[in-house]
């Protein structure tokens, strides 16, 4: 039976971190955003995050829903704390493409999320942290 389901492979769609200034400019923002590089729109998008820490703390776990991210576009998700950097935070990222549904598990490693880490991002014209 379990081998009869088939789990598509997400392909151009991402969860990245960037450095960006806050609304007043008086300061920087950690800031998540998720990124469809596709040809084709993605839809009923849900995104969890979650965070552990090696010593048994957790982050609360905040959910996200968006209707539609459009082909080749990036919509913001979430302020991130500098304070959860130490831990091991998941994105868990549910959406449709047509009627076919697409899961994936975004980790970033404790400590991980640092701007010597920055790179080009896709759609976006600006650097940043790019899970896997």
């Amino acid at each position: 039976m379990k081998k009869d389901i088939v789990i598509p492979e997400v392909k151009d769609v991402y969860i990245a971190i960037v450095k960006e200034d806050n609304k007043e400019k008086t300061a920087q923002d950690w800031i998540v955003y998720l990124i469809n590089d596709g040809l084709e729109p993605i839809e009923s998008i849900m995104i969890m995050s979650r965070g552990k820490h090696e010593d048994g703390r957790k982050t609360s776990i905040f959910r996200h829903a968006f209707k539609l991210a459009a082909a080749q576009s990036a919509l913001k998700v979430e302020l991130i704390m500098e304070d959860i950097f130490p831990f091991e935070n998941d994105f868990i990222l549910t959406y449709f493409i047509g009627t076919t549904l697409y899961d994936h598990v975004f980790t970033a490693a404790p400590h991980s999320i640092d701007e010597e880490r920055f790179t080009a991002l896709p759609v976006m014209n600006q650097e940043g942290i790019l899970l896997s």
